[in-house]
């Protein structure tokens, strides 16, 4: 096997490998655990639930079951035929959303507010 003839095939393959590993370390590295919750109904805001408060919350007359628990939050029951919302799992990490589009609701972690009520991360 001729090296020489690969040479830039294996520069622009190791090039790339390097950028994705970055890419992966600077995600993984700068996660952000968000403090609380934001619930959409419908593109209007439903409620807000911290996350350091364990709670479950029935949510749109009881189609959504929010459950908050140990800094996390997931949606243990819904009416949807899909159940999609249920197996996104837990979120913890600012901008992490569960959306379930047949009952039209959201939940979006968000971090730190700041005193006029504006986020400093959206």
């Amino acid at each position: 096997m001729n090296i020489k003839k690969y040479r830039w095939d294996i520069i622009v393959i190791a090039a790339l490998l390097l950028v994705t590993l970055l890419v992966v370390l600077l995600t993984v590295l700068t996660k952000e655990n968000g403090n609380y919750v934001v619930v959409e109904i419908d593109g209007a805001i439903d409620g807000k639930y911290s996350l350091s408060q364990d709670g479950v919350y029935s949510l749109n007359n009881g189609t959504n079951i929010l459950v908050i628990e140990d800094g996390a939050a997931y949606l243990s029951y819904s009416s949807c035929p899909d159940h999609t919302c249920e197996r996104t799992g837990r979120i913890r990490y600012v901008g992490q959303t569960i959306v379930c589009l047949p009952n039209r609701l959201s939940v979006t972690v968000k971090g730190e507010q700041a005193e006029n009520g504006v986020d400093f991360i959206s």
